[in-house]
């Protein structure tokens, strides 16, 4: 876990890549689930930011 924590820190690709497939994932769930209306609401943003910030964290270096 410090080996993940620090490679936030230090603006490497793995750590970063790993955190918005995460959030990529779950904006999928959120839209994918049927309880809930504000998740349903906010899926679609968090899939966005999820893919945007996927793209900018591909420039980074290994």
């Amino acid at each position: 876990m410090s080996k993940f924590i620090n490679g936030l820190f230090r603006l490497r690709r793995g750590p970063w890549e790993a955190l918005a497939t995460a959030l990529i994932a779950l904006g999928v769930f959120m839209l994918m689930q049927p309880f809930a209306l504000a998740l349903y609401t906010w899926s679609f943003l968090v899939t966005l930011a999820g893919t945007v910030m996927f793209i900018i964290v591909s420039h980074f270096p290994e």
